[in-house]
């Protein structure tokens, strides 16, 4: 998508520090972290929301959790937890439309998230 912020970001016209890629997704570090590890996880094609996904989809959704799990324990956070969230939609709190997920550990983790 033309002004996806995202894209921009997965076809490297937009700088960022990336910790993992390969031809289906890119793992980013979040700018504003809200945790010691903050990562984005974000395919490079451009899905808006969760919403928009189906069964076609399901190789990617799960290429983005075992991912994730790979991740955390490179960042040596898979024996103390972690959470992994998709926010879905304005109210969901989701700001950049393009489906992506946060990677966040690192410290406690409270519930309900608020």
């Amino acid at each position: 998508m033309e002004n996806c912020l995202f894209c921009k970001i997965a076809a490297k016209e937009i700088p960022a520090k990336v910790i993992y890629e390969d031809e289906q997704l890119i793992a980013i570090e979040d700018i504003k972290p809200v945790a010691p590890v903050h990562i984005l996880l974000i395919p490079r094609g451009h899905i808006s929301t969760l919403n928009e996904t189906n069964v076609g989809n399901l190789e990617l959704l799960g290429h983005i959790q075992l991912t994730a799990a790979k991740i955390a324990e490179e960042m040596k956070i898979d024996k103390t937890g972690y959470r992994l969230v998709n926010n879905n939609g304005s109210e969901g709190g989701q700001e950049v439309m393009h489906l992506h997920y946060h990677l966040l550990g690192g410290r406690e983790m409270i519930w309900p998230p608020g």
